[in-house]
């Protein structure tokens, strides 16, 4: 049963969408942490600069990753509203029509 849902075309289209969002925001998230653990051990002047008062480059770049971090669970939850959610709820339906 459940090797012909994974056979199945909807459940190849499922993976793709997901993978088709989540593959590309997890390398453009994992780079963006690597700039910053780089900036943060090689370029400690840039990161040192003062912008207000004692809040410096690498203070501002630090709450951007908590900020970016949010913003990407947001996003992912949008997209899995839209494109995955319906697709997984009908196939859900058909293998649970099929049980009966």
């Amino acid at each position: 049963m459940y090797e012909q849902v994974q056979g199945s075309e909807q459940f190849q289209e499922l993976k793709r969408r997901f993978r088709a969002w989540t593959f590309p925001m997890t390398a453009a998230f994992l780079g963006w942490y690597l700039l910053y653990v780089v900036l943060s051990g090689w370029a400690r002047d840039f990161m040192g600069v003062k912008l207000l008062g004692n809040i410096n480059v690498a203070l501002v770049l630090g709450v951007l990753q908590f900020v970016s971090t949010f913003g990407i669970a947001w996003a992912y939850s949008r997209h899995a509203q839209k494109k995955l959610d319906p697709l997984a709820d009908q196939l859900r339906d058909e293998v649970e029509a099929r049980e009966q």
